[in-house]
């Protein structure tokens, strides 16, 4: 069982990150700026911000992997890059770090353009796609021996489309995975079963990887 932090644990991804990976009988830590009222059994829950990197990295002392399901909007606009950039550097060399993207990155077509690129991509939602993009940028530059996955969901995922659990997903490489009617979508259940199983059995190293149904 490996032992998990997820920076945003109480946000739409983090949480189900955190109930999914708890019912798999892993130890979980939840890190929030505020401490919730309502916790999922059998999770630890801290108060931590990825802008404080030294105190983060101090609270989570012995971890095997950290999520980060932060999303760089609001307060975390122009922040969230340069922040993910320390935790890279100051995380003990043997921490596997996760990263939750966006759709925007992800590409329409193998050796195609990025979803954020097209005519339809809100205006509204560039920046933070775009800051989004700059941290997995980061991420594959970096030459150290740092071990890490970056995940794309698809298009329509959101609190605002929870959905439900099905138990099933499809991976799409560098792709926005879309089914045969073009719709591009996954439950939040769903796409934390992805994350708990790349974390029990990685099979992107250094990647990127895009899911959806």
């Amino acid at each position: 069982m490996a032992r998990i932090a997820v920076i945003g644990g109480t946000g739409y991804a983090g949480r189900h990150i955190v109930a999914e990976a708890v019912s798999r009988g892993h130890t979980v830590v939840s890190v929030a700026r505020t401490l919730p009222a309502e916790r999922i059994d059998g999770a630890t829950y801290v108060e931590g911000t990825v802008l404080d990197v030294p105190t983060l990295v101090s609270e989570l002392e012995g971890v095997d992997v950290v999520i980060s399901a932060v999303a760089p909007r609001g307060d975390m606009l122009g922040k969230l890059r340069p922040a993910i950039a320390e935790l890279v550097a100051e995380l003990p060399a043997d921490v596997r770090l996760g990263v939750i993207g966006g759709a925007g990155g992800s590409l329409i077509a193998p050796g195609g353009e990025r979803v954020v690129d097209q005519p339809f991509f809100p205006e509204a939602a560039k920046p933070e796609a775009l800051e989004a993009i700059g941290v997995l940028e980061d991420l594959q530059a970096h030459g150290g021996r740092r071990d890490w996955f970056y995940i794309h969901p698809a298009a329509g995922f959101g609190s605002y489309n929870p959905g439900e659990r099905t138990g099933g997903y499809r991976v799409g490489g560098e792709v926005l995975v879309t089914h045969d009617e073009g719709a591009s979508f996954i439950s939040g259940a769903d796409f934390a079963i992805a994350i708990v199983d790349e974390i029990e059995t990685p099979r992107h190293v250094r990647e990127r990887f895009t899911v959806g149904y």
